[in-house]
């Protein structure tokens, strides 16, 4: 049977922004993106404005904490008119599985020590649910930027910091994909595995610093060469892992229980997926970020052909914008298009392009700062997200949708 990936098109995507952070706490408040941006109001008008713009699929996510609130207790009621709606629509759908957060219920959040098979029983049973609507599954959005977020910088819960954090949580991340993967591979044997990975690339003119941005390049693609089995002895970050608690038990538990993606997703914004490193030793999160380099196309044909010749599969462009005015917007939208088709052109496998998101979204600060969600509004989407007088957040289509559209059009066209 051939899959969708594997018929020579290229296929046109939005995305949804599904960032789920429920924990609240002191001076913290909960990040669900679809409360911010109003997405469980108006999910009906947002999916149908996917078809209306010439998409073909989507990327969509489900919140865990919301369909499983308590430990054993599910509740499908949303969801089940959303997989209708979706299935009436014709939207082939990449279902986020993860965007981030746990349900409020799970103590320690992802090191919980019941984490993976918990998250495995969630992945199965939306599965085997839907599995005559949805076929196609990330396991984890981004897990390296989750790794990063939960584990080293302490900004989402568990709130973990430093090395030995970050390796608590990838252990714990990494059994969390292969043990989701696993299970709906066993309740929908024709299930599609599309990881999704942040691209993360660094550089520096600085020569004392070169042995730091090998390093992070290394580490940037850590999680799924852990997921897929790549690493060994002769991996060069083998002994970082070693030296900071991964054991050998862990080493080869990854070798023995892998996930292989079918499709390869990478999550490139030229605005932001280049880091410098210079003199001031930056953290890197949001209290510190490093500076960014603009490297537009060239970046993104460096990630797409990076991701393809590692990882030995079919690549998908499953994220990208600039946030900015139209115009910006408009750039980037023909510039990264007539890149994407070069590289196809010049054999590269790449599959899919995913405009994200569908809708200007509300920017992750919020969980941190102050104010209403519209204070910490980024524009970034085909519909502008525009308050009234209510406090309603009407969407307003943009000409970045009119030439979305074209583009997707086109790639139909005989």
């Amino acid at each position: 049977m051939t899959r969708w990936y594997q018929d020579g098109e290229l296929r046109f995507a939005v995305g949804f922004e599904d960032t789920f952070v429920p924990q609240a706490g002191p001076g913290a408040r909960a990040l669900d993106e679809y409360e911010l941006t109003q997405h469980y109001h108006f999910w009906r008008e947002d999916l149908t404005y996917a078809r209306d713009v010439g998409a073909s699929m989507i990327r969509w996510g489900i919140p865990w904490y919301r369909v499983n609130p308590e430990r054993g207790r599910w509740d499908w009621s949303w969801l089940d008119q959303v997989v209708e709606h979706i299935h009436d629509l014709g939207l082939v759908t990449i279902v986020d599985l993860m965007h981030y957060g746990t349900p409020l219920w799970l103590d320690n959040q992802f090191v919980n020590a019941a984490y993976p098979e918990l998250v495995a029983e969630y992945a199965a049973r939306v599965a085997e649910r839907y599995g005559d609507v949805l076929r196609d599954f990330t396991p984890l959005n981004e897990p390296m930027l989750n790794v990063l977020f939960c584990g080293q910088y302490g900004v989402w819960p568990p709130s973990l910091t430093g090395t030995d954090g970050f390796v608590k949580l990838l252990r714990a991340i990494v059994r969390g994909i292969v043990e989701t993967q696993r299970a709906v591979a066993a309740v929908s044997p024709e299930a599609t595995f599309v990881h999704v990975e942040a691209a993360f690339r660094f550089d520096s003119t600085l020569p004392g610093r070169a042995a730091e941005v090998e390093f992070l390049r290394h580490r940037a693609l850590l999680v799924e060469d852990l997921v897929t089995g790549r690493v060994d002895a002769a991996h060069p970050l083998v002994g970082f892992l070693t030296a900071n608690g991964f054991t050998d038990h862990d080493l080869a538990w990854s070798q023995a229980n892998t996930a292989q993606p079918d499709v390869m997703g990478v999550n490139y914004y030229p605005l932001l997926s280049t880091e410098l490193l210079d003199e001031v030793d930056h953290v890197g999160s949001f209290a510190d970020p490093r500076p960014r380099r603009n490297d537009w196309t060239a970046g993104l044909a460096d990630v797409l052909t990076t991701f393809a010749g590692r990882y030995d599969c079919p690549v998908f462009l499953t994220e990208t914008c600039v946030t900015g005015t139209v115009e910006e917007r408009l750039a980037w939208l023909d510039a990264s298009v007539a890149e994407v088709r070069r590289l196809r052109s010049d054999g590269l496998d790449v599959v899919g392009y995913t405009w994200w998101p569908l809708t200007d979204m509300v920017e992750w600060t919020y969980r941190e700062g102050t104010g209403r969600p519209m204070d910490h509004h980024l524009a970034m989407g085909l519909w502008d997200l525009v308050e009234d007088g209510a406090g309603v957040l009407r969407r307003v289509r943009n000409p970045v949708a009119d030439r979305f559209h074209a583009h997707a059009r086109a790639a139909t066209a005989p």
